[in-house]
């Protein structure tokens, strides 16, 4: 109900960051081919630390 008091966790900003990255490298990759592969590295290092996480939280 009153949800948007909540503020996120890392881990959630970091999962809407790399949601939104990887629609960007989506986008891109059909237009600019450098920009799309700059997008898709920057999301998968953000893969790496939610990655890192989950293996913390374990």
């Amino acid at each position: 109900m009153f949800s948007f008091f909540k503020k996120k966790s890392k881990k959630e900003k970091l999962e809407e960051k790399f949601k939104k990255l990887m629609q960007e490298w989506h986008e891109l990759s059909s237009i600019n081919r450098a920009a799309s592969d700059k997008k898709y590295a920057e999301a998968q290092e953000i893969a790496k630390v939610l990655n890192d996480m989950k293996h913390e939280a374990a």
